[in-house]
C-alpha cells in the first residue's frame, strides 16, 4: 500500500480532503513531504523530476517575492499584483505540467505576513473564481503568517481567513512563534530569543479555535529553527517541544489519535538528519526548503559556465577554432538545465531524509 491508494487523484494538483488524507499517511507511515519553494517553470521542472524519480508525492510553494519573480521584476507590485499574477500563472502551469510526472502535487503558498495580506486576498479570490468552474481551489492550500501580531490577533486573523477558505475544502497553515533569520524581506535576526520557541498550551488555543471551522489546517510552531544557513551551535533546536505539542492537545481534547496536530517544520537549511526524523516523529508532515535548493541550482550553472568558459566569451570562436560557433554551449537550455540537475539531486536527498521516497 502506497499513498496514492489513500487518494481519490492519483497525479497531478491534490485538493480538499486528499491533502488531509496524505497528511495522515504521512504520519502514520512516519514521513514528511519537502515544501519546494519555485521561482520558475525551471525550479519546479527540477522538483518534479525529483520526486517522480523517487517515487515521492511533492509540495511546491511560491513566496510573494517568488511569486513577483515568476511574473516578472519589471512589473509593479506596489499593490501586490505582480505576486498574485505570478502566484496565479505558477498555479496554473503546475496543474498544467503536474500530471504528466504521475506523482500527486500539493499546490502551496508561503509566508504570507500581516503587510502582505492583500496578496492573500488577490490569491483567494483566483481560488473563488476557479472554484466556481471546476468545484476545487485553484491552490490546494495558503499559508498566513502573523507570527509576529501577538497570539490573539494572530488566532482571530487566521480563523477569518479559515472561514474564507472552508467551503472550498482548501487547506491553510498558519505560523505561532517567530522562525529567526531571514528570508523574502522579512529579518527576524534580532528577536527575543523567548519567541522562538512556542508553548503548548498556544498550540491547544489554535487547535481549539480553528477545528470549530474546518479541520483543513497545520500549524508550524517554533522551537528554535530560522532560516537561511549559519554557523554549526549558532541554531538550538528544541524538536521535543513538538511531542509535548501533541501530547498536551491529545490530553486536553481527548483526542484518540497520538498525533492530533499537523505540524509544519520551517527554517529546515542546514538541519541534520536525525533532528527531521526526530521531528517527524513528533507529526510533522511538511518540511520547508529553500536556501539549500537556491546554492544547489546555483552550482550546476556555475560550474557549468566555469568548465565553459572558453566557450562562452564570444558568440563565435574557442579553442576548436576561431571560425566555431558556440551557440550549443550559451543556449539557456543547456545551461539552465545544468541547474535543474543539481537542483533534482539535492531535492532527491531530502526525499531520503524526510522518508518520503518510495511512498507512493
Amino acid at each position: 500500500m502506497g499513498a496514492t491508494d489513500v487518494l481519490s487523484r492519483k497525479t497531478g494538483v491534490i485538493v480538499g480532503e486528499d491533502v488531509r488524507k496524505l497528511y495522515k499517511y504521512c504520519q502514520e507511515k512516519n514521513f514528511a513531504i519537502p515544501a519546494i519553494n519555485v521561482t520558475s517553470s525551471s525550479t519546479v521542472v527540477g522538483a518534479l523530476e525529483a520526486a517522480r524519480d523517487t517515487k515521492s508525492p511533492i509540495i511546491l510553494q511560491v513566496s510573494q517575492g517568488g511569486a513577483a519573480f515568476f511574473a516578472g521584476k519589471g512589473v509593479s507590485n506596489s499593490k501586490q499584483e505582480a505576486s498574485v499574477a505570478g502566484s496565479v500563472a505558477a498555479a496554473h502551469y503546475i496543474r498544467s505540467v503536474a500530471p504528466v510526472y504521475g506523482i500527486p502535487v500539493v499546490l502551496h503558498t508561503d509566508h504570507c505576513a500581516k503587510k502582505l495580506l492583500p496578496w492573500l486576498d488577490g490569491m483567494l479570490d483566483a481560488d473563488e473564481a476557479y472554484f466556481k468552474q471546476h468545484d476545487e481551489p485553484l491552490f490546494s492550500s495558503h499559508m498566513i503568517d502573523l507570527s509576529e501580531e501577538d497570539k490573539e490577533s494572530n488566532i482571530s486573523t487566521t480563523a477569518k481567513y479559515l472561514q474564507r477558505a472552508a467551503p472550498m475544502k482548501q487547506w491553510l497553515e498558519m505560523e505561532i512563534g517567530i522562525t529567526g533569520g531571514e528570508e523574502d524581506g522579512v529579518n527576524n535576526e534580532g528577536v527575543d530569543n523567548n519567541s522562538l520557541y512556542t508553548q503548548p498550551e498556544d498550540i491547544y488555543d489554535i487547535y481549539s479555535t480553528l477545528l470549530k471551522i474546518s479541520p483543513y489546517f497545520s500549524i508550524a510552531a517554533a522551537f528554535g529553527n530560522v532560516h537561511g544557513v549559519y554557523s554549526p551551535g549558532n541554531v538550538r533546536l528544541h524538536v521535543e517541544l513538538l511531542s509535548k505539542h501533541q501530547n498536551y492537545v491529545k490530553e486536553k481534547t481527548g483526542a484518540s489519535e497520538s498525533k492530533p496536530v499537523f505540524l509544519v517544520f520551517h527554517g529546515g537549511s542546514g538541519t541534520n538528519e536525525q533532528q527531521f526524523k526526530e521531528a517527524i516523529s513528533y507529526g510533522v508532515v511538511k518540511v520547508n526548503l529553500d536556501t539549500d535548493l537556491q546554492w544547489a541550482y546555483l552550482t550546476g550553472v556555475r560550474d557549468y559556465v566555469l568548465n565553459k568558459k572558453d566557450y562562452l566569451m564570444t558568440q563565435v570562436g574557442n579553442p576548436e577554432g576561431e571560425g566555431k560557433p558556440n551557440k550549443k554551449f550559451y543556449d539557456p537550455r543547456v545551461w539552465v538545465r545544468e541547474g535543474e540537475k543539481t537542483m533534482t539531486t539535492r531535492v532527491k536527498e531530502a526525499l531520503q531524509d524526510f522518508n518520503a521516497a518510495n511512498q507512493l
